[in-house]
């Protein structure tokens, strides 16, 4: 460990976030320094953050994957910790993070998550690109890349994965069922820019036949089916998320 470097860094994305940042921003005391990005925010998410931290990069990005990694390049300490907005670190996985990072010779390490609708937990069915059950969320600065995609963009990792953290983030991924609705509209979308782009849609049969392939990931391999009515809406969104990609990417141009 170089005594002089931080040990670790926060770094939070944020875009029109004002309702939410300072409690997600409130949770990162235990960080040795916090990064926030500013992304086109025309509320008061600067005010909130500033009074955080001076450590700020405010600019517009179409892609998350670079958005990340404006807020990334800044980060000084030896253990990066990525945190969103709508995101929240209990004080049990803050104490975890710190030891952790005063004690792994891994290089990453995954976080499990406790996602939220409304004020349901919903715990069990996430997948297949709707959702996160665990993320790579705490790596070694420099170990994690993004990729440039817009929507779900890949990550490449390099060194050693170590156990699992205990302690979960919690995650309060949509407010409602029209919020979730809204979410797989706008994913969609952006994924349609990316297939159009790639010039590589896919055909209509084969987007077709995911849509049972992935429910059934969902609702029966990740236990959906434990969750009751949340679980099926769930799988429903990403059994659906493909051919509705698809269907934008060769019928919508804009």
């Amino acid at each position: 460990m170089n005594p002089g470097r931080p040990l670790i860094s926060a770094v939070v994305v944020a875009h029109d976030e004002e309702a939410q940042l300072g409690e997600c921003l409130s949770g990162l005391s235990f960080a040795d320094e916090v990064v926030v990005v500013l992304d086109r925010c025309r509320d008061r998410s600067k005010q909130i953050a500033e009074s955080f931290t001076a450590r700020l990069i405010e600019g517009a990005w179409e892609r998350e994957g670079p958005r990340r990694h404006a807020g990334i390049d800044l980060c000084r300490g030896e253990w990066i910790v990525e945190v969103d907005a709508d995101e929240r670190v209990p004080p049990a996985l803050a104490d975890e993070i710190r030891r952790v990072a005063q004690t792994s010779t891994a290089s990453w390490h995954l976080i499990p998550v406790d996602n939220y609708i409304g004020e349901r937990l919903v715990r069990w069915g996430w997948g297949a690109s709707f959702g996160k059950g665990a993320y790579a969320g705490l790596y070694r600065n420099g170990c994690k890349r993004w990729g440039n995609e817009r929507v779900h963009p890949t990550v490449t990792l390099s060194g050693s994965q170590g156990p699992a953290l205990e302690a979960r983030l919690t995650h309060r991924v949509d407010r409602n069922i029209s919020d979730m609705l809204a979410r797989l509209d706008r994913y969609s979308t952006a994924h349609a820019k990316d297939l159009r782009e790639t010039g590589k849609i896919g055909g209509y049969g084969h987007n077709l036949r995911r849509i049972p392939s992935r429910f059934w990931k969902c609702y029966v391999g990740r236990r959906g089916y434990r969750e009751g009515p949340y679980g099926f809406l769930i799988a429903l969104c990403a059994g659906l998320y493909p051919i509705l990609s698809y269907l934008k990417a060769r019928f919508e141009r804009e």
